[in-house]
C-alpha cells in the first residue's frame, strides 16, 4: 500500500511538470481570492507558472524559478491597486490574472468622547471559579474624568494617557473577592458617574462564581493524556506543558478559568489541567496530601526502577539534568516520612538516589545515572505505590539493534504548509519519511511509523502509538513555512527535555552540511510529540516549504535523498557519541 502510494505521489509530481510544460498557466497560493482588502502595506504575491515561460507584474519581468514557483513582495499605496500578472510561453499563448488589493491604514484609537462605558476586559479572561482573597484585573475604556467603581465598591483609577498612546478615559484596578460576595454565575458591574452625578452601568462579559470556603473541592484525572500546565498562556502548541500524568490523581480545585481548573499543588505552586482530563469528586473526598513511606531502587532484565510509597495517588512533575546526567521529580501534596532507601545491585543504570523535603508538600526525589546520555524514563502508579521505570542504554548501540520511530508530519485532512507551486507539507514529509525508512532499514534498524500512506492522525493518537510501542528513538518530520517567502529559510532541529539535546544537535550539524541557513538547534519546545520522556526524540523542519528555492530542492528525489542520508549520519553520530 505505502509502495503505491509513493509511485503516485511521483507520478502526481512527474504529471503537473508535464502539464506546466504543455500550457500557459497561472496558479496563485497567495492571495486566493480576486478582491483582497489589507491591513498591511506589505503583501506577498506567490504561485507558479510553466517553467519556461515569461511572466510579468504590471509589465515588469517577475523571476521565476526552474519550477516555474515566483514570489514577488508588494508595497501597497493606500487605496485601491490593481495588479496584472501575465505568464507567456514561446508558442505566443498567455495566461492573465488581476488582483486587486484594497489597502487602509488602521484608525488609530480615539478617547471616548461621549458619555459612555466603550468597553470592559477583565484578566484572566472567560468565566471564573473564585475563592475569597482571589484579584480579577478589571480595565475600562470611557469617558474621561469620571468616576468609575466595579461591585460599587471598588474604585478604578484613571490611567496617564501617556501609557497608552495619548488615549485617556482609560481606568484600571484590581477587584478583590470576599467571602460577603454572592456570586452564582454572575457578571461583574462597572459603574461610571460624570461630574453631575450622573451614572451609568455596564456588565462584563465573563461571569463569575464564588466557590465555598467550608469544603475543598477535589478533583480526579482521567484517560491516558491528563497533564498538567503552567499557566493560563496559549497559542498554536497549546499551554506550556508541567508534563503528563497519570490518571486517577487527586487535585485539589481552588478556581476555574473557562475550560481551565485551577489547583494547588502544594502551598507555593499552582496550576491548571483542562476539565476535559479530570472530574470533579463528590463533596467530602479528602485533600490530596500523603506522608511518604518505604523507597526501593532495583532493576529487572530490562529497566530499572524506583518505587516511592504513598497512601494516595498525589501529582508530580518530572524533568532531565546533564553534568551530573539526573531524572528528578517532585511529589507535590507529599511530606518525608522515608527513613532509608533500599538500592539493590540489580540495577544496573541508576548510580543512586537521593530525597529531600524541598518546600513544605513538595518532596523531590533525584535519580542519578550511570551514563550521561539520557535514554528515557516514565511515571506511573501501581496502586499508591509511584514508579519510575528508567530506560537502560542499550548494550549494543549500533542502527542494526535498534527501533527507530519515524513521524511523517501532518496527513489526510491536515496538508500543513503549502509551497508555491502547491504541493503541500504533508505530501513531501511523508516522501522523505519513506526514503529515511529504507535508508535505516538498509542499515538494519527496525522502523516503525505513524502513516505510510496519506492518512489522517491528531497528535493524541501518535503519542499514544508510540507509548505502546515504545521505541528507542523518535524522529518528527516536518516541512517549515513563514508568511515571508523571500527571506525565511534554512534548517532547524527541536527538541524539549534536557537530556535529549544531543540527538538533535547532531542532526542538526548534519543538515547544516546541505549549507542550508541556520535557523537553530531550539530547544524547550512546546510541541506533543517533543513532550514524551520516555525514548530520546527530536522534530526535523528540513526546511521552509514557503521558500521558491527550498521548495525547488525538496521536490527533487536526490535531494530528498540526501537529507534523509544526513539524518541518518546524525543518528549514527549520537549513538556513537554514546560509546
Amino acid at each position: 500500500m505505502s509502495r503505491l502510494f509513493f509511485v503516485f505521489l511521483f507520478f502526481v509530481f512527474d504529471t503537473a511538470i508535464a502539464q506546466q510544460r504543455k500550457d500557459c498557466f497561472i496558479n496563485l497560493t497567495e492571495p486566493l481570492k480576486a478582491d483582497n482588502v489589507s491591513s498591511t502595506s506589505q503583501r506577498f504575491i506567490i504561485g507558479s507558472t510553466c517553467p519556461s515561460c515569461t511572466l510579468t507584474l504590471n509589465g515588469n519581468p517577475v523571476k521565476t524559478w526552474p519550477t516555474g514557483a515566483f514570489a514577488y513582495e508588494l508595497k501597497l499605496a493606500e487605496g485601491d491597486t490593481v495588479i496584472s500578472l501575465k505568464s507567456s510561453c514561446a508558442k505566443g499563448k498567455e495566461a492573465i490574472k488581476t488582483i486587486k488589493y484594497s489597502y487602509k491604514k488602521p484608525i488609530p484609537e480615539k478617547p471616548t468622547t461621549t458619555f459612555s462605558i466603550e468597553r470592559v476586559s477583565t484578566f484572566p479572561e472567560g468565566d471564573l471559579w473564585v475563592l475569597p482573597g482571589d484579584v480579577v484585573e478589571c480595565k475600562v475604556k470611557a469617558l474621561s474624568n469620571c468616576k468609575a467603581t466595579i461591585q460599587g465598591k471598588e474604585n478604578l483609577y484613571e490611567m496617564p494617557d501617556t501609557l497608552f498612546k495619548g488615549i485617556s478615559g482609560i481606568y484600571q484596578g484590581n477587584f478583590v473577592f470576599t467571602a460577603n460576595d454572592t456570586l452564582e454565575e454572575e457578571p461583574l458591574t462597572i459603574a461610571l458617574t460624570d461630574s453631575t452625578g450622573k451614572p451609568i452601568v455596564k456588565k462584563t462579559k465573563s461571569l463569575f462564581t464564588l466557590m465555598p470556603i467550608d469544603h475543598p473541592i477535589v478533583a480526579i484525572t482521567k484517560g491516558r493524556l491528563a497533564h498538567l500546565e503552567y499557566g493560563l498562556g496559549d497559542d498554536r502548541l497549546g499551554g506550556a506543558k508541567i508534563g503528563y500524568i497519570d490518571s486517577l490523581i487527586l487535585l485539589k480545585v481552588i478556581g476555574k478559568v473557562g475550560s481551565q481548573y485551577k489547583v494547588q499543588l502544594s502551598p507555593g505552586r499552582t496550576a491548571y489541567i483542562p476539565d476535559e482530563h479530570a472530574d470533579l469528586m463528590p463533596d467530602g473526598t479528602f485533600e490530596p496530601s500523603s506522608l511518604t513511606g518505604k523507597m526501593r531502587v532495583y532493576g529487572d532484565s530490562i529497566n530499572d526502577y524506583v518505587i516511592l510509597q504513598l497512601f494516595k495517588k498525589l501529582p508530580y512533575q518530572s524533568f532531565q539534568t546533564t553534568e551530573p546526567s539526573c531524572i528528578v521529580f517532585d511529589v507535590f501534596g507529599a511530606t518525608n516520612n522515608t527513613n532509608w532507601i533500599d538500592q539493590l545491585e540489580s540495577a544496573k543504570e541508576i548510580k543512586k538516589v537521593t530525597y529531600e523535603q524541598i518546600a513544605d508538600q513538595q518532596f523531590r526525589v533525584t535519580i542519578t545515572l550511570r551514563h550521561q546520555q539520557h535514554w528515557g524514563h516514565s511515571m506511573y502508579y501501581s496502586g499508591n505505590n509511584l514508579v519510575v521505570k528508567v530506560r537502560r542504554q542499550p548494550q549494543k548501540l549500533n542502527l542494526k539493534d535498534l527501533t527507530i520511530a519515524i513521524d511523517a508530519g501532518h496527513g489526510g485532512s491536515n496538508t500543513g504548509a503549502v509551497g508555491p507551486t502547491g504541493v503541500t507539507e504533508k505530501e513531501l514529509s511523508l516522501l522523505l519519511s519513506l526514503k529515511l525508512k529504507s535508508m535505516l532499514e538498509a542499515e538494519g534498524a527496525k522502523v516503525i511509523m505513524t502513516r505510510q500512506t496519506d492518512t489522517f492522525f491528531d497528535n493524541k493518537q501518535r503519542i499514544l502509538f508510540y507509548r505502546d510501542s515504545c521505541p528507542d528513538l523518535l524522529l518528527s518530520i516536518h516541512l517549515n513555512s513563514a508568511a515571508d517567502p523571500l527571506r525565511a529559510s534554512g534548517t532547524s532541529v527541536f527538541y524539549r527535555h534536557d537530556g535529549f539535546r544531543p540527538l538533535s544537535r547532531f542532526i542538526y550539524k548534519r543538515m547544516l552540511e546541505l549549507e542550508l541557513k541556520e535557523y537553530g538547534n531550539n530547544g524547550s519546545f512546546n510541541f506533543m510529540l517533543n513532550s514524551p520522556t520516555e525514548y530520546p526524540n527530536a522534530l526535523v523542519e528540513t526546511l521552509f516549504l514557503s521558500n521558491p528555492e527550498e521548495e525547488m530542492k525538496i521536490l527533487d528525489d536526490n535531494y530528498r535523498k540526501r537529507i534523509a542520508e544526513k539524518i541518518t549520519m546524525g543518528i549514527k553520530d549520537f549513538l556513537n557519541s554514546c560509546k
